[in-house]
């Protein structure tokens, strides 16, 4: 008799949800860009973040 192992990853991917909702409101990103940082989330921070030294 097999062993079937059932895996739960909702707590990361609600942890990504909820921090990609956070930097477009940290980043006042405008809807299209909001889009766009679903596939380029740490370009965005990248060049917030390199402009504060």
């Amino acid at each position: 008799m097999q062993k079937i192992k059932i895996e739960n990853h909702m707590f990361a991917g609600g942890f990504w949800f909820a921090a990609w909702l956070f930097t477009i409101g940290f980043l006042h990103l405008a809807f299209w860009k909001g889009v766009l940082a679903l596939v380029v989330w740490p370009y965005f921070l990248g060049v917030t973040f390199s402009v504060i030294h």
